[in-house]
């Protein structure tokens, strides 16, 4: 027994972990299998796509630790991730173009087993057990998307599981279970958070064993006929798996670094209709499908036909054995790549040239880097969405296509980039409204009836317009007036980017504000200017933002309009909108939109 014991004890650590666990048979096992026909690079992509969900389990668990599940805190445990945390953005990178790249590798592997001929009997239960790795990998990818609940990923999701409530009978049902209820929130977030992170990686990893179970068990499916001598799979085959795993790993790592980690759109607003909504570009054939089934019929293109391509994919083994059968699997597989591929370009060149999709990308892109902007500041406790609705910077430009945009327009478009026809504007164009240059352009006889300031509306005919044409400057001596009362006028505004100038002009805005006050010839004659003159519209910080403010609310009041009023309706909180939707319309019109900080200053409670 001592002579045994002292033998043992030779070996050295790894002899003693060998005598109790046996680990160097089960690695002889895994390594030293016979490769027929010797290593070949068209079978490193089962190798590939198992490193490559490893790393996503590694990744996932790391994401996991800063990750918060919740409808108010996902957004912003995901923005602390990319944006605060050290590496964050390296990480989640990693994690989000390994997810893309799996997607191919799985292509590439289903590719290379039909070719192969490696579903045919004794391998049809193992084939089919790949076939479940694909359904379930997809689904991991579908589960993940909704996770940093952004804009894209809970519009996306919505879509996703309406298809789902579209299966015949149990559809709704299914639909409520995924859902976690009869609307999208935080039941919704949380089952599929398990999905994405417990249920499905696990089904994954009993899969994988079960396929390279039946791999070893069945062997490779050389090409015939074999032209090389036999191989072990070390180290010639491992040889060519790592180096095909560090290629596709270097391209990870490219998109990764030029990115800069993976995409984060503004928080998932469910009041907030979001046109740009797309599925990750391995969904997009299935999108581009639906196009061809509107109304009634889109359960062919969800439903119908998914389910038959699934069929014939579960049936290729039992096919293959008719006299055809391979070369029909052949076949099946090229036009469904084929089919997917083309309609992946259909759908990408009909985003590139719809107008609509473009501004709405725009408009994406701009609002996920404000939600950036300001979390950066800090971020409420009630979540990062109360930033983006108090916001001007992005509310501003929605309220005024809703309200405004019938008869205004901003820089000839409805404040969201949409260009409107030249001749449907009723009203003026507010961009710069209050700046000199617009006053400069509102005050000349030529352009005050342009469609930039009064064409359409009835005061084109009304005193103003009538007083510009008869009292044209002809002198430098009157030239030079009007240009102090354009300078006086523009002043009343108050705007913060024409300060330092109304200071550096202060001489000439005084001068133009002495003729503004003289009743006799100047505009105290119709208008009430500094409690002179007496009609309206008063002048007295015209275009201010509380003048805004105020005008908005009620455009009839006898300080503005009055009984002259245009078609202009009232806007109040009675009416159609909050007071803080005017501030903000307003204060966008301006382009004076809040700092981060002042935004941060606005909520309380700050985490």
């Amino acid at each position: 027994m001592a002579a045994n014991g002292n033998e043992q004890t030779g070996r050295g650590l790894a002899g003693w972990l060998d005598h109790r666990t046996g680990y160097k048979g089960l690695l002889h096992e895994a390594l030293f299998e016979n490769v027929p026909g010797g290593a070949r690079w068209r079978y490193v992509w089962g190798s590939t796509l198992t490193f490559f969900f490893v790393v996503q389990v590694i990744t996932g668990v790391f994401l996991w630790m800063s990750y918060s599940p919740s409808s108010q805190t996902a957004w912003e445990s995901v923005y602390y991730i990319q944006h605060q945390m050290w590496g964050g953005w390296f990480l989640r990178g990693i994690h989000h173009f390994v997810a893309q790249a799996m997607t191919v590798l799985l292509v590439l592997h289903l590719m290379q087993v039909i070719i192969d001929g490696a579903y045919k009997a004794p391998r049809e239960v193992n084939y089919w057990f790949g076939v479940v790795l694909l359904v379930l990998v997809l689904a991991l990818s579908l589960t993940g998307y909704l996770l940093p609940w952004d804009q894209n990923g809970y519009w996306s999701t919505a879509v996703s599981t309406n298809i789902v409530g579209m299966s015949p009978g149990v559809g709704q049902s299914l639909q409520t279970v995924v859902v976690g209820g009869v609307s999208y929130g935080h039941h919704t977030l949380t089952r599929f958070f398990a999905l994405h992170a417990g249920l499905i990686p696990g089904l994954i990893i009993v899969f994988i064993v079960g396929h390279v179970y039946l791999f070893r068990r069945h062997g490779l499916t050389p090409a015939q006929p074999i032209k090389k001598a036999d191989e072990g799979f070390w180290p010639e085959q491992v040889l060519r798996d790592a180096v095909a795993c560090l290629a596709v790993l270097a391209v990870v790592l490219f998109f990764v670094v030029r990115e800069r980690g993976a995409p984060l759109g503004a928080p998932a607003d469910p009041a907030e209709q979001f046109s740009a909504a797309r599925p990750e570009w391995y969904f997009l054939f299935l999108y581009q499908l639906l196009k061809y089934f509107p109304g009634r019929t889109e359960i062919i293109g969800a439903i119908v036909l998914p389910t038959l391509v699934m069929l014939v994919l579960v049936a290729i083994p039992i096919l293959g054995r008719w006299k055809l059968g391979h070369r029909f699997n052949l076949g099946f597989i090229g036009a469904l790549l084929f089919g997917a591929a083309l309609l992946t370009w259909q759908a990408i060149a009909a985003d590139r040239n719809d107008a609509d999709f473009q501004v709405a990308k725009a408009t994406s892109k701009r609002d996920a880097a404000r939600a950036v902007e300001l979390a950066n500041a800090g971020v409420p406790i009630t979540g990062a969405l109360t930033l983006m609705r108090e916001d001007a910077y992005t509310q501003g430009p929605r309220i005024f296509s809703r309200n405004c945009a019938s008869c205004h327009r901003f820089d000839g478009h409805d404040g969201l980039g949409n260009a409107l026809p030249a001749d449907s504007i009723s009203a003026s164009d507010l961009k710069g409204f209050g700046s000199r240059a617009w006053v400069q352009g509102f005050l000349h006889a030529d352009t005050i009836l342009s469609r930039r300031y009064w064409g359409g509306t009835a005061h084109a005919e009304g005193d103003m317009a009538m007083w510009l044409s008869d009292n044209m400057p002809e002198s430098d001596e009157e030239l030079a007036m009007r240009r102090s009362v354009v300078l006086a006028l523009s002043s009343q505004a108050k705007l913060r980017s024409q300060q330092e100038a109304d200071r550096r002009d202060s001489a000439q805005v005084a001068e133009g504000i002495a003729f503004m006050r003289n009743t006799s010839s100047g505009c105290a004659e119709c208008h009430k200017f500094q409690e002179v003159g007496t009609d309206s519209p008063e002048l007295t910080d015209w275009g201010s933002r509380q003048w805004m403010i105020d005008f908005v609310n009620d455009p009839s009041h006898p300080r503005f309009f009055g009984r002259d009023n245009d078609r202009m309706p009232s806007y109040g909180p009675e009416k159609s909108l909050s007071q803080k939707e005017i501030e903000m319309v307003v204060d966008w019109i301006r382009e004076e939109w809040y700092s981060p900080k002042a935004t941060v200053k606005k909520v309380a409670g700050s985490r």
